[in-house]
């Protein structure tokens, strides 16, 4: 009970935090729409005024360029009547020489009178010329102003458009940038992100799997004289060793055992495969020898490390053989004189070796006992003939084989359904055994929970080890 509250409380925790983060993803992104809403309010009002901005700057700029002209010529025209009073004066002080009271007593009267009218006109030049310099330096005045005021109003239009071209929306700017600029991609990334899984695991299993499965199978021995015996297994297993047996068994299986049995480490399985007993962890092993003449003697073995890893004594007769992943082999029993013998089988250049990713078979041949461990338990399969069926043909999860006695044809094929696979449940390819003989399996797939740790780094390195057939 106390177990399925928690389960509940995990899952409502799940659930809830899930809810959360829902809803807080979605405020954001409305608060960030509503956010790029009014910047673009905003944007659109400056863009007006800077429009406007710049229609009165460039009308400013014109009335300027008028009044310029204007004064240009006010300033001509002024310093033209500046010449002409000149002229005027010069022309009068000439004239005003020449009266006299002698010119008057008895100088020629008509030219008197012609000197008298040139003054009237000269005179009346004069007026107005000085009458227009007064008016012309009113009108430079007034225009001068008004020159000053539509400067004035130009650097101010000036200073608005600037302040308008700096005060623009830097964000929205650079948002409608990038998206002009990587629209494309990122609806492509979106399109790979939530299709492209599906899409890829759809062209491997519908595409390729059913072409690369095609093929002669691989058939590493022929039939053995006799079959392998697989224990049944349980958590934990008591083996009996006789006088002159030895066992060679990983410490993290090892529980408990007689008093008086003779111990040692051994630090690989076999030295004809040391690196072979590295990578599978077949290596610091402990060693224990009944070296007593007569009686038995119990060793009871049970993983320490994993409570759903169950064990099985696997006894290979003389003539027997199995081939098995070392990685599944928590020991080895063997018999007075009886020496381990690891036939090792390499299949490079079979193309179903690079479907399934294994190159390295490990055959090994009886007599002698193999302790073998797997999830959940270990489970032997014989294949015999049935009625109404031409050959025994059995498939299996890829990820669960353990071992198979060498003369049955190994052959990935293709997983049963797509949903198993696409979901996780299932590998690519399973493994079909045909013929006459035996294949050992774990009861499950997985690898407990200390393999998840790590997975990426966990994945790439059981890839080697498949490679190596391990």
């Amino acid at each position: 009970m106390h177990a399925l509250l928690l389960k509940l409380g995990s899952w409502l925790a799940q659930k809830l935090l899930g809810a959360v983060l829902i809803v807080l993803i979605a405020l954001s992104a409305y608060g960030v729409w509503l956010y790029l809403q009014e910047e673009g309010v905003l944007e659109r009002g400056r863009i007006e005024q800077l429009q406007q901005a710049l229609v009165d700057r460039d009308r400013l700029v014109r009335a300027r360029e008028a009044f310029e002209r204007r004064l240009s010529g006010l300033r001509a025209e002024f310093t033209a009547q500046q010449e002409r009073l000149r002229q005027a004066e010069k022309v009068l002080a000439s004239l005003r020489s020449l009266e006299s009271w002698w010119a008057r007593w008895f100088g020629n009267s008509r030219q008197q009178s012609a000197n008298a009218e040139q003054v009237q006109r000269v005179e009346a030049l004069k007026l107005e010329c000085s009458g227009r310099l007064s008016e012309l330096q009113r009108l430079l005045r007034q225009v001068a102003w008004e020159k000053d005021g539509a400067d004035l109003a130009l650097r101010r239009a000036t200073h608005e458009i600037g302040r308008l071209e700096e005060s623009r929306s830097r964000l929205r700017h650079y948002a409608v940038l990038a998206w002009e600029k990587l629209r494309w991609y990122v609806l492509t990334a979106l399109l790979a992100f939530f299709l492209g899984p599906t899409l890829w695991a759809a062209f491997l299993f519908f595409g390729v799997a059913p072409t690369m499965a095609r093929g002669r199978p691989i058939q590493l021995g022929p039939d053995p004289a006799a079959l392998p015996e697989v224990g049944e297994s349980r958590v934990s297993v008591e083996a009996v060793l006789r006088p002159g047996d030895v066992m060679r068994i990983k410490e993290a299986f090892l529980q408990a055992s007689d008093e008086g049995i003779g111990t040692h480490t051994r630090f690989v399985l076999d030295w004809g495969i040391p690196f072979t007993s590295l990578a599978c962890g077949l290596i610091e092993l402990i060693e224990l020898r009944h070296a007593r003449r007569e009686g038995e003697c119990h060793v009871t073995l049970s993983s320490s490390d994993d409570p759903h890893r169950e064990l099985s004594i696997d006894t290979l007769p003389a003539g027997g053989s199995l081939v098995v992943r070392p990685s599944f082999l928590a020991g080895v029993i063997q018999g007075p004189g009886e020496r381990l013998v690891i036939r090792r089988h390499w299949r490079i250049f079979r193309w179903q070796s690079w479907v399934s990713g294994q190159f390295r078979f490990f055959e090994f041949v009886g007599p002698g006992q193999l302790v073998s461990t797997g999830s959940r338990g270990v489970r032997v399969e014989r294949l015999a003939d049935r009625a109404g069926q031409a050959a025994p043909a059995r498939r299996t999860n890829q990820d669960a084989t353990i071992g198979f006695t060498p003369n049955l044809q190994y052959q990935p094929v293709r997983a049963e359904t797509f949903w198993s696979y696409y979901r996780g449940q299932n590998p690519l390819f399973d493994d079909l055994f045909s013929g006459r003989g035996l294949f050992v399996l774990q009861e499950t797939a997985t690898e407990g929970p200390a393999a998840k740790a790590g997975a990426f780094w966990g994945s790439i390195w059981n890839g080697v080890l498949k490679v190596f057939g391990l």
